[in-house]
């Protein structure tokens, strides 16, 4: 009688859960709007006064602060110090309430993951020297959900920010020394404008090692002509830049595609139809296709927050003719936080983490050999 009782109760959770994942998969999108996008309006959101960056404590990463979660994954040796070069590292969205339209510097949730973030992503380039990484007015989660002039408003005034940001990281470069930027998802899409506006056609061009601009779509037709380095297209190249979105099979990447294809690119066409940069980060070429003995490790999260191990082999990365890397199967050890359409974006940088790392110091390698021709 016990057991029956217990079969008829596992029956009702497994049809619950299979439920839930048809929800999720017709009205995923949908749900988030719902939960995410604030109601106030720009002006009645609440917003933070802008952070001071000749402070360290308006940073998240900074050579001078005693406690760095850039720091926290030192899996090899960093290049020498006659070859060092400090990036400039731009967080992805780690705010995620409907409560304002920017984050606050002190809600602590948002400052979890930020930490979180900057070991599994910012700690790839400590391999090249040290990882300046400012916390700046992100527009939440639910700007990117909406059609709101408020979504545009909040990445402005986030955007802002991160300039305040680079030209206090740039001032404490020595002059004309070699720098590398970095950023994922919300953070890509500030870089990708600041490309645009401070590096292209400019001098500052020539000092930039590499873009990892990750996370966010990049047209090769209607986006790169406009950012003032050309697409990475070998390994060690510098003065270029990278970009990829990762999916596990089968992908749905249509969320992505309708985004990409209704907004201009920074050249002012169109990228509907355009093909999109995907740099894969096991070989450092655009389009390519590589097995998963290739994989050198990613990270994977481990049961406690803030830790993970180093996994070797675990995913191969093909780029689509659409232009989305593509990891096979979906992996062990991801399954939190993996978008619709089996979109892995949240682990953009953890599932390549070591292959990443040698990419940085290989184009750091090169750059330096080019400047001393």
């Amino acid at each position: 009688m016990l057991a029956n009782r217990f079969l008829k109760i596992i029956a009702v959770l497994i049809v619950l859960v299979l439920g839930a994942a048809f929800v999720w998969r017709v009205f995923g999108t949908d749900l988030m709007r719902l939960a995410l996008v604030p109601t106030v309006s720009f002006e009645e959101s609440a917003t933070a006064p802008e952070a001071d960056y000749r402070e360290t404590a308006s940073w998240i990463a900074h050579p001078g602060l005693a406690t760095d979660p850039s720091r926290a994954n030192p899996k090899s040796p960093p290049v020498s110090s006659e070859t060092a070069v400090a990036t400039f590292y731009v967080t992805p969205t780690a705010y995620l309430s409907r409560s304002s339209w920017n984050a606050p510097f002190d809600d602590s949730a948002t400052n979890e993951r930020l930490d979180l973030f900057t070991k599994g992503q910012g700690s790839v380039f400590a391999v090249a020297g040290p990882v300046w990484s400012p916390r700046y007015r992100q527009a939440t989660f639910g700007a990117f959900l909406t059609a709101k002039p408020e979504g545009a408003k909040a990445l402005n005034l986030a955007y802002g920010d991160v300039l305040r940001a680079f030209d206090t990281f740039l001032a404490a470069q020595p002059a004309d020394s070699p720098i590398i930027l970095a950023g994922h998802s919300q953070g890509s899409l500030h870089l990708l404008r600041l490309l645009r506006e401070r590096v292209a056609g400019q001098p500052l061009a020539a000092r930039v090692v590499a873009a990892y601009v990750a996370g966010w779509p990049v047209s090769l037709g209607a986006d790169i002509p406009a950012l003032g380095l050309p697409a990475c297209t070998v390994p060690a190249q510098s003065g270029c830049i990278l970009s990829w979105q990762s999916f596990a099979e089968p992908a749905d990447p249509t969320l992505v595609i309708e985004g990409y294809e209704a907004t201009p690119g920074f050249t002012g066409l169109s990228r509907k139809g355009t093909p999109m940069l995907c740099s894969n980060p096991m070989t450092g070429k655009p389009g390519d296709t590589a097995t998963a003995d290739r994989n050198l490790g990613a990270l994977v999260p481990g049961s406690e927050p803030g830790t993970a191990t180093l996994s070797p082999r675990l995913v191969p990365a093909a780029c689509d003719a659409r232009g989305f890397l593509l990891i096979g199967a979906p992996p062990e050890g991801f399954g939190q936080y993996v978008l619709p359409g089996n979109n892995y974006h949240v682990y953009d940088y953890a599932l390549f983490w070591m292959n990443l790392r040698a990419d940085v110091a290989a184009r750091v390698r090169g750059h330096a050999v080019l400047s001393a021709r």
